[in-house]
């Protein structure tokens, strides 16, 4: 079994068994049971279906309760969150749903250019519904990836499981490439303040704290960090044991990197991960589109 594979299958055995157990208050509540009633009552209702994914997964994410909807109806599929996707290969979806006779659109919500307004002349009628989880997901893969974009609750699976899987899709990608530059650049020229403990630092003018992950010149040292490490591991990463490895190197550097105390752990490999899967989803570590083109995409 390779890399992804095990980490894809360690993480759908996760997900499952919290969907399966009946005391879980997350996974398909009450509320989650009465929008999926509410969704199927409607769509005879309607003109118009324009169903809302992820743009980072757009076929994991379809919505289950329509997956019967005849393909000749009237669907737009809106895909969300595009500025987090990969350009090109949204491209190819949006292409392949054309293809397909089914209209497409790249959307990013935080930005209101995005958005257009419902007209009234004539008359539009909008019946918005939640997000809802369908009872059970049997396909391990999916369950991966809606918990790694964040769709499942962290911890319901493990930040470190997740964050491991992270690293699997960016060790086998092209990504960590774009930050070659960051490895032969020099320093930042940011000098430790002692009189704030270290976990300052002053440069150009203003003040810069260490243990905030979001700051750019703390991203920037984890995309160096990343790039050097994968880059001086030459082994077989399709193994699954060598890339367990590397992911653990990782780790240890990016302890480093985050400027989190040197120590050892489950602890410390969780706030690792909670930093990586931060900047992960927020687009700062690349742009990742996970799924592949099917043959459909409805």
């Amino acid at each position: 079994m390779g890399a992804t594979a095990t980490s894809v299958q360690k993480l759908g055995n996760a997900v499952k068994k919290a969907a399966e157990s009946k005391s879980s208050s997350w996974w398909y509540t009450p509320h989650m049971a009465a929008a999926s009633r509410a969704i199927v009552e409607r769509i005879p209702l309607v003109d118009i279906v324009l169903e809302v994914r992820d743009a980072r997964a757009p076929w994991s994410s379809r919505c289950a309760l329509l997956k019967n909807l005849p393909s000749s109806s009237n669907r737009i599929i809106v895909l969300n969150k595009m500025d987090l996707a990969n350009r090109s290969q949204l491209k190819e979806w949006m292409k392949s749903s054309e293809e397909q006779n089914c209209i497409s659109y790249g959307v990013n919500s935080h930005n209101k250019e995005n958005i257009k307004e419902i007209a009234s002349h004539p008359n539009v009628y909008v019946l918005d519904t939640p997000g809802v989880l369908p009872p059970e997901i049997l396909d391990a893969e999916i369950c991966s990836k809606l918990a790694l974009t964040g769709v499942i609750a962290d911890s319901l699976v493990g930040e470190s499981e997740l964050a491991e899987y992270f690293l699997t899709i960016l060790n086998l990608s092209d990504e960590y490439k774009d930050w070659e530059k960051l490895s032969t650049s020099e320093s930042e020229g940011l000098l430790l303040d002692q009189k704030r403990g270290g976990s300052e630092l002053k440069g150009s003018g203003k003040r810069q704290n260490l243990t905030d992950h979001t700051q750019d010149f703390v991203v920037r040292d984890v995309r160096r960090t990343l790039f050097r490490v994968i880059s001086s591991f030459n082994r077989k990463l399709e193994d699954e044991e060598e890339m367990s490895l590397l992911i653990e190197l990782q780790f240890r550097a990016l302890q480093k990197a985050f400027h989190l105390p040197s120590e050892s752990g489950e602890d410390a490999h969780t706030r690792v991960a909670t930093k990586l899967l931060n900047l992960y989803r927020t687009g700062r570590l690349g742009h990742y589109t996970l799924d592949c083109i099917p043959g459909h995409v409805l």
